[in-house]
């Protein structure tokens, strides 16, 4: 739980447009979390039900693996952590694009007195600034959305581990996916007694204690 920056442009192109912190923060954590939720999507069924539990009333019971992320501790940490990563990435963009600012008011100021052949040098020089901050915001995103991508298959496996554990102990056959405003809402209205989201939270960090 991405996408990649917008290309900047300077002169005739104009400058890039400054991200604020919160943006990137609130980006960060969302597509995260859209990703667990669409690696979850749907229903997870508990694997072979025994025949003592077949013989019992079905029993169906729904989860929001989002909030398990979110509120675990485990989960909790290892969001902090990758927002942290993406602030301090975001500090050396920052500087990337007060740079290439302070260098093309530079030009701009310098343009009139520049010879041609000056002027197309530092034309040259402008352009390769530009695309070393592209390729720097195109690879900031790329390493992002593979630690996202770590962090969602990881946690996906561990909340199946916990899901699972509830499930039999409860003996409820299936446990489906809540969903949530921003992903595919699988379930319309469920009783608070099925929701096993706290249950799960609790298994979870049961059996990935923090250190």
């Amino acid at each position: 739980m991405c996408r990649g920056d917008r290309p900047l442009s300077f002169g005739s192109e104009s400058a890039p447009r400054k991200r604020s912190h919160a943006v990137m923060m609130k980006r960060t954590a969302g597509i995260a979390m859209l990703a667990l939720m669409a690696v979850f999507a749907c229903v997870l069924m508990v694997m072979g039900p025994s025949p003592a539990l077949a013989a019992d009333a079905f029993k169906m019971g729904v989860l929001d693996p989002q909030e398990v992320l979110e509120k675990s501790k485990s989960g909790k940490r290892s969001l902090d952590a990758l927002k942290e990563y993406a602030r301090t990435r975001q500090k050396v963009l920052s500087t990337d694009e007060e740079e290439l600012k302070a260098f093309e008011s530079k030009m701009k100021d310098q343009v009139s007195k520049l010879s041609d052949q000056e002027k197309k040098a530092m034309e040259e020089q402008f352009r390769a600034k530009i695309q070393h901050y592209q390729k720097q915001a195109q690879e900031f995103n790329q390493d992002l959305q593979g630690k996202q991508k770590e962090m969602v298959d990881d946690y996906m496996k561990r909340i199946a581990v916990a899901t699972k554990a509830v499930a039999e102990r409860g003996g409820f056959s299936v446990i489906v996916d809540k969903g949530s405003e921003q992903t595919l809402r699988i379930v319309i209205y469920n009783k608070d007694t099925i929701d096993l989201t706290d249950q799960v939270i609790k298994e979870f960090d049961k059996l990935n204690p923090v250190k």
